[in-house]
């Protein structure tokens, strides 16, 4: 009933191109503007990735019910901007998180980006993240959850690996990372919200 969702596949590693300015990057996006590839940018470096498969998105979706299940009962006034594209000029930066979420109502950017990992390599995620002032950033890579948090301010901007969720206050990520890789959607929603109700 716990096992993982599925093997992973094998690590694709992204395409990487250098050298970039931000008008060159802003030029090549028009150009592959296309269905199944996604573009990221930070400092000059364009990645580009194919669209993930199945047990990516499975993973994403998975996790996108748990949490918009735990929002909903917890109170929250959240809004979800999925893979909302996320970019600054001045940062020199462009990302596009697998889920992203706004916590209150009002906010310009969202509150919290998770992405969900089956490849390897590329543009350094939360530095991008950081220029972005995302305030938390989620990863879940082969059946593991790490909450990265922002601190500082200014320049003196930094991500802390946290064992808590300080934006999604009250969340028992254990919990939720066991439902997340269980095999069945359905039992894990199930399993999940009647953790919740007790």
């Amino acid at each position: 009933m716990t096992a993982a969702i599925i093997a992973p596949p094998r690590k694709e590693s992204p395409l990487l191109f250098e050298g970039l300015t931000w008008r060159e990057f802003k030029a090549v996006e028009q150009l592959l503007d296309r269905p199944g590839y996604r573009l990221s940018f930070l400092d000059g470096i364009l990645e580009i990735r194919r669209m993930p498969g199945e047990p990516h998105e499975t993973v994403k979706e998975r996790i996108g019910a748990l949490l918009e299940l735990y929002l909903l009962m917890a109170g929250f006034d959240f809004t979800p901007t999925g893979s909302m594209t996320l970019e600054s000029e001045t940062g020199k930066v462009k990302r596009e998180a697998d889920k992203s979420y706004k916590l209150a109502p009002g906010r310009r950017l969202p509150d919290l980006a998770i992405e969900v990992v089956f490849s390897s390599g590329g543009i350094n995620q939360l530095e991008a993240y950081k220029r972005l002032k995302i305030k938390e950033v989620w990863f879940w890579e082969d059946g593991l959850l790490e909450v990265y948090h922002l601190r500082g301010e200014g320049n003196t901007l930094y991500y802390e690996k946290v064992s808590s969720s300080e934006e999604v206050k009250g969340i028992d990520l254990d919990l939720f990372l066991r439902c997340i890789n269980m095999v069945n959607h359905v039992d894990a929603v199930k399993t999940f919200q009647q953790a919740l109700q007790k």
